[in-house]
């Protein structure tokens, strides 16, 4: 996988983010759809935090072998 496609699936995932976020009733947040919203929110943020994870091991693997 390339660069373009990480920058995609973050972009993607923060858009679910920012959608997810305005389903949110915060007068109740705990309640009906708000709860799934916020489910939502923290599905996005762990997807996030794995893509950058992956990208991370990918550039270190690079220099690995770039230095064998």
């Amino acid at each position: 996988m390339n660069k373009t496609l990480y920058i995609i699936l973050v972009v993607v995932a923060i858009a679910l983010i920012a959608y997810n976020i305005t389903l949110i009733n915060f007068s109740d947040p705990f309640e009906g759809n708000s709860i799934v919203a916020i489910i939502g929110i923290m599905a996005s943020l762990c997807a996030i935090v794995l893509i950058l994870i992956f990208y991370t091991s990918k550039k270190i693997q690079k220099n690995i072998d770039e230095d064998q």
